[in-house]
């Protein structure tokens, strides 16, 4: 069960913008909401995905990422000192105090008068290296488990700057998520753990499945776990 429930956010939204270097258009390039905004089922008014085909969508609506993370990533690409502050890896949430360890698929929290649904962890994308000019960023975020979280919306509402996060009930996940992706990357896996976490509530589809395919590869290749 989580122990954090009120954390501080700072909120980012933003258009469609071409990358530098391939010109391909991206919703990557996030600015601080400076008024009340909606929050609806796929996202926040004025906030805009490219790529919808893996980008937005209900169980992407609002992505979420600690802002510990950042000044990691600035330890781990000293090149990148002062340029991967909040917002700049296209999250709509930077938190403050909360991490993977703390967080579970299925907790549910308000933001304004908006309720969030933690649904499924982030895979961090080839857009990340262009946008900051930093081949790397992205292995080394999904490699340390630092990919932040998306979350669905069970209830749109108004949502303004200085609005927190309050934990309204906790998620009933086996694991947080920082033990999920760990599992799930693992070579060998205790299949009761992976068919636990595939039928956590709240679990966002595109993972339920992801995680039934590993179930029966393992099972294929004999390599479960005890």
């Amino acid at each position: 069960m989580n122990t954090i429930t009120t954390v501080a956010v700072r909120i980012f939204v933003g258009g469609v913008r071409p990358l530098p270097a391939s010109g391909k258009l991206s919703g990557i390039y996030k600015l601080p909401l400076t008024g009340p905004v909606h929050l609806g089922p796929e996202g926040f008014a004025g906030d805009v995905q490219a790529d919808r085909r893996v980008h937005g969508g209900p169980d992407k609506a609002v992505q979420v990422y600690p802002l510990k993370h950042h000044a990691a990533l600035e330890a781990l690409f000293p090149q990148l000192a002062g340029s991967v502050g909040p917002g700049a890896i296209g999250e709509n949430l930077s938190c403050e105090g909360l991490d993977e360890s703390g967080v579970r698929v299925g907790d549910v929290w308000r933001l304004g008068e908006a309720l969030l649904q933690v649904c499924q962890p982030r895979n961090p994308c080839w857009k990340i290296d262009e946008k900051l000019d930093c081949p790397g960023v992205a292995a080394a975020i999904a490699q340390s488990r630092r990919n932040g979280w998306y979350c669905r919306v069970l209830r749109t509402g108004r949502v303004a700057p200085g609005d927190a996060l309050q934990l309204v009930e906790p998620g009933q996940a086996a694991f947080g998520l920082d033990a999920m992706l760990e599992l799930v990357q693992r070579e060998t896996a205790p299949l009761e753990d992976l068919h636990s976490l595939a039928l956590a509530p709240g679990i966002a589809l595109n993972w339920k499945r992801k995680i039934e395919q590993r179930i029966a590869w393992l099972r294929e290749q004999g390599m479960a776990g005890a």
